[in-house]
């Protein structure tokens, strides 16, 4: 891709300023030979990034996670930051908070037996609350075995049964011949019916179905992947959570289970499986057992909040217009007496992004400051579906029309393996910059190129990466309103998303040169004459 170095566009004489007023660091003098985004990116500084993060990820506030006091805490903080660097309350004129009301549910009870046998929840078996109805208690006398549950024109599962009303059982994935083809594709790419469980769901639902049960055959790895949807609430917006889809009853269950189920017929179970597998064609049995669901939800009204820090823009032509920089404030809270402090995800951010905040306002103090309007902002509910900035998304403060682009910062903090092996801690991931304005990749190529010059890591802004990280952090509700967004990422360790998240193990000289990157961008983007175009279909 055309590399295009923007040059910044607005030079500043020499101002010489005397005592500071509350709220400002320092008397900056803005040199003539030294561009105002460098002599203000100075102030940007590991010490001060180090004070808030050490504050956000403490014993005291327990976790952040939303809804909770902890929570709280951190928003009361950020606005307490806000409020020093004397940025006015926008919301409704007298705050910093755009509240949030979120709908939380998860598991009171849930329990499965098979015969005598009692099994486990999230040992032998899981359920997400959300695709189930509130409260069940189901007694089955029999479970038919249905393939893989797919109900499509190449290949049906349902062709000729009769499942109004029972239970099911089935495999994830589709039909695979010994060479890995898909019967349904033709080829080794799967289709939608491995990819999209939901998928089976709707087939279930559209043919009658009770219940569904899905064989997991990696069922402890299943868990430890959705551990944390399994154990916190699951939480809606209010405002804007669509209407409850009724799907069957729904779970995931071990081979222990199918056993149990399956009986003496066990072999014969396996051999119709096979069988599937080895013809292309479906084969169905039906197991008499007797088999028992029950399961109570709690569910409650929570309580959020994102933290709005607003710069208002200089320009009286160009200050209608926003560049909104995000970080999400929340994580993952306590589980039992264990603290989930989330120094790195997402301290680390909030931490950059309130240092980004001030350097704008040392700017707009000194006569400086962007000529369109900044907005700092710090979201919760990332951890529960990206809800806060969904939030913002939907009810914006100012019009997403006049929004230039979104800037996220999601855990900036710490070295991955990759980058820890190398020694190199000099780099930083960047993620959808170039996937609505090409504009937006050249700006921040060329601030990096001249002012912080690290290595600027694309591996998991391609696509087809399976990580799929540009879909999973706050930038991505902007992006899916054609909003331009760039999103830093240092990569996960093997702390991410556990109590060891600590203040000890960050790497806050890193944290100052990756905000620095930040801020040279985003003073690019809210200084430069012309917005920057989408051209990215």
């Amino acid at each position: 891709m055309k590399k295009i170095i923007f040059p910044i566009l607005i030079l500043f004489p020499i101002f010489l300023f005397a005592q500071a007023t509350p709220g400002q660091k320092t008397s900056i003098n803005l040199e003539k030979k030294e561009k105002p985004s460098i002599t203000f990116a100075k102030t940007i500084k590991a010490a001060e990034m180090k004070t808030h993060l050490t504050v956000l990820a403490s014993d005291e506030l327990e976790g952040r996670e939303t809804g909770t006091e902890g929570q709280r805490k951190a928003a009361d903080y950020i606005a307490g930051e806000f409020k020093k660097l004397g940025l006015p309350p926008i919301v409704n004129g007298n705050s910093y908070f755009q509240n949030i009301a979120f709908a939380g549910e998860r598991w009171e009870e849930i329990e499965v037996n098979v015969g005598k046998k009692r099994f486990r929840n999230l040992w032998n078996f899981y359920a997400f609350p959300y695709t189930n109805g509130d409260n069940l208690e189901v007694i089955e006398k029999e479970v038919i075995f249905l393939g893989y549950g797919i109900d499509d024109a190449k290949y049906s599962d349902y062709k000729g049964v009769n499942v109004k009303g029972k239970t099911a059982l089935v495999y994830q994935g589709e039909p695979m011949n010994s060479e890995g083809v898909s019967y349904l594709t033709g080829t080794k790419t799967p289709s939608d019916w491995a990819t999209d469980w939901r998928k089976k769901l709707e087939a279930a639902k559209a043919n009658g179905v009770k219940t569904i049960l899905f064989i997991d055959a990696k069922i402890q790895k299943s868990i430890s992947e959705h551990r944390q949807v399994l154990l916190s609430p699951r939480l809606q917006i209010q405002e804007t959570a669509p209407e409850e889809v009724v799907y069957p009853n729904n779970l995931f269950v071990s081979t222990d289970v199918v056993k149990a189920i399956t009986g003496k017929k066990n072999k014969k179970f396996i051999a119709a499986r096979d069988a599937i597998n080895k013809t292309g064609k479906p084969h169905n049995q039906k197991f008499k057992t007797k088999f028992s669901l029950k399961y109570e939800k709690w569910k409650r009204e929570i309580l959020g909040s994102n933290v709005l820090g607003f710069i208002e823009g200089s320009d009286p032509k160009l200050k209608e217009e926003v560049v909104v920089i995000t970080a999400h404030y929340d994580h993952l809270g306590m589980k039992g007496e264990s603290i989930f402090h989330g120094a790195d995800d997402n301290a680390s951010g909030s931490s950059t992004v309130l240092e980004i905040a001030q350097a704008f306002v040392e700017a707009k103090k000194n006569g400086a400051g962007p000529r369109r309007s900044v907005l700092c902002m710090l979201v919760s509910g990332e951890e529960k579906g990206l809800l806060g900035s969904q939030y913002y998304a939907t009810f914006p403060i100012f019009p997403l029309a006049n929004t230039v682009a979104n800037v996220n910062v999601d855990m900036v903090g710490r070295l991955d393996p990759k980058h820890e092996k190398a020694n190199n801690p000099n780099y930083i991931y960047v993620i959808g910059s170039d996937r609505l304005s090409t504009e937006l990749h050249d700006i921040n190529e060329a601030a990096n190129k001249e002012f912080t010059k690290i290595e600027l890591d694309y591996t998991y802004n391609d696509p087809k990466d399976p990580n799929r990280f540009y879909e999973r952090s706050d930038h991505y509700n902007f992006a899916e309103k054609g909003i331009p967004a760039i999103f830093y990422f240092s990569g996960t360790h093997e702390d991410y998303h556990r109590p060891s998240d600590t203040v000890d193990k960050i790497n806050f000289e890193k944290m100052e040169v990756i905000g620095k990157l930040i801020f040279h961008t985003s003073w690019q983007l809210a200084n430069q004459d012309k917005r920057i175009e989408v051209d990215v279909k």
